[in-house]
């Protein structure tokens, strides 16, 4: 069977098994080096606050929030997108 990718879709290489993550929006099992993981920043105090404290001198933490995303999800929001035809591998043309 011909493979698709030469990557066979994931950042696995020759590590063996990899463990697998739940998508934070749909809930759908997925391998850890295939699912699409976004480090955001989350801050507890209001933005507008925030300025007027740090205005003050005061330091106000931001805590990192790790989210993954399986393939679906991450091009539903935008954050990857897929090849445009002409940089998808060819197909072979079948003979009718």
């Amino acid at each position: 069977m011909p493979k698709k990718r030469q990557n066979r879709g994931r950042h696995k290489g020759a590590k063996g098994r990899v463990g697998v993550v739940q998508c934070d929006n749909c809930g759908r099992i997925v391998p850890r080096d295939k699912a699409i993981c976004i480090k955001t920043y989350y801050s507890p105090v209001d933005p507008q606050l925030a300025r007027e404290l740090e205005k003050k001198g005061a330091i106000i933490m931001k805590y990192p929030v790790e989210k993954c995303y399986c393939i679906s999800c991450a091009v539903h929001y935008g954050l990857v997108r897929p090849r445009p035809r002409e940089a998808r591998k060819p197909r072979p043309q079948v003979q009718i």
